[in-house]
């Protein structure tokens, strides 16, 4: 049995790297990488340039940003009244931040090592959840690394927003993936997520953030690497992939823009399932108002959300972990926020504790700011009708769309595209 079991992982890694390895063919064919820099490409939208960055895998390197400082973290009075202070263990959490915020005292700590970061919050939960146990694994899981922030680097893009006024980054596309997703990154890198320059020299830049593969599942460390190495894009930490560590993956994009991309005009975060109409999101960011454009949050907004208590949903939430609606908050699937505010998204993140859920605690963190998801029904994170799936003049119009395979995605590229198309 245990020789089936290795047999089958080495037919999967070999038909992984078969995918990316015709996949990087194919887009070798479309377009060079030994172009020289000064070659602009054409592209629907975008003018392409040879990717400036270079990867350097290091365990041993370190995305820590300094704690931003106590006086600098401002938590709004409508977030505060919106949490009830009650028993809950995440809620107990959170008011026990907010008063040493208020006396000025330390917050949250996310530099404990990452080694024994688990063990050091055992005794945490065994005293404070009385039916930890009763959780479900990943749950469990999930709150034993709750205060494990920084994870070490496998593999990283240094390089990726050099500083310069003529290399200004103007939307950054942060997408979620997962190591195994070659075909799907493939697909963003030949469509909306190509790296280029937009009207009057401004960039887009694309980065895909990854966590590392479960270690019953094969190993696509070298195949990472490869890629990391080709295309100047992967970024990926030594944390486990699972729905409960998209959360811990949102800081990460805090902190890792923080330190590299640090005047990005823009920051889209998504998966890598999405299709986006990247020249009509450029349009609308070119449109807004100084003001606006430096507050913005906006994608597909959920608005009367409450916790679901049936243990057997994927979004299960204790009530005994938290008591509490939800704020309003875009949906995950993706959503556009100004670059201006992950310097106060990152310090107020050490001001609210991790919830399980991405969204929910973006939206939190929003809240906690005073600033507002806006609603643009261009963004569809929950699909169009059945009807309009197939219709490109819908797609057109759209800004976002979730859920697509890579075959779709690059069919409606080239729809939405045609000279032929009239809408």
């Amino acid at each position: 049995m245990a020789h089936i079991r290795s047999l089958s992982a080495m037919v999967l890694l070999m038909s992984l790297f078969l995918i990316f390895f015709y996949s990087t063919l194919h887009l070798e064919t479309t377009y060079s990488r030994r172009a020289a820099p000064e070659e602009l490409l054409t592209h629907p939208g975008l003018h392409v340039l040879e990717s400036d960055v270079k990867t350097q895998p290091s365990k041993q390197e370190s995305l820590t940003t300094p704690h931003p400082s106590v006086l600098n973290v401002s938590v709004c009075e409508d977030f505060r009244k919106s949490v009830p202070q009650n028993g809950a263990y995440w809620n107990r959490l959170l008011w026990s931040a907010l008063r040493n915020l208020d006396k000025g005292e330390n917050l949250i700590s996310h530099d404990l090592d990452w080694s024994r970061c688990k063990e050091t919050n055992q005794e945490l939960l065994q005293t404070n959840v009385h039916d930890f146990t009763s959780y479900p694994v990943l749950f469990q899981d999930f709150l034993q690394a709750m205060n494990c922030m920084t994870p070490p680097v496998l593999l990283n893009q240094p390089n990726k927003c050099p500083s310069g006024e003529d290399n200004q980054t103007f939307l950054l596309f942060a997408i979620k993936s997962a190591p195994g997703n070659f075909e799907r990154r493939q697909a963003v890198r030949e469509t909306w997520g190509r790296e280029g320059t937009v009207k009057g020299g401004l960039r887009v830049r694309t980065v895909f953030l990854l966590g590392s593969s479960l270690p019953e599942g094969p190993d696509l460390s070298q195949l990472l690497s490869f890629e990391a190495r080709h295309f100047g894009d992967v970024v990926q930490w030594d944390f486990h992939e699972s729905l409960l560590n998209l959360t811990l993956k949102l800081n990460l994009l805090f902190q890792w823009t923080l330190k590299y991309c640090p005047n990005s005009s823009f920051v889209f975060s998504g998966d890598d399932d999405v299709f986006v109409n990247t020249p009509g999101l450029l349009d609308y960011m070119q449109s807004l108002e100084p003001s606006k454009a430096s507050q913005l949050y906006v994608g597909h907004v959920i608005s009367t959300a409450n916790p679901l208590r049936d243990p057997r949903s994927k979004y299960y939430i204790p009530l005994s972990f938290y008591d509490g609606s939800y704020p309003a908050y875009a949906g995950g699937g993706g959503f556009l926020i100004s670059g201006a505010l992950m310097q106060p998204l990152h310090s107020v993140s050490h001001v609210i504790p991790f919830f399980p859920i991405d969204d929910v605690y973006a939206g939190m963190c929003f809240k906690a700011l005073g600033v507002s998801p806006e609603a643009n029904k261009r963004f569809q994170t929950f699909d169009v009708k059945e009807q309009d799936r197939e219709n490109l003049c819908v797609h057109k119009d759209l800004f976002l769309i979730h859920q697509r395979s890579p075959q779709q995605i690059k069919k409606l590229w080239r729809g939405i595209h045609s000279p032929l198309l009239t809408c």
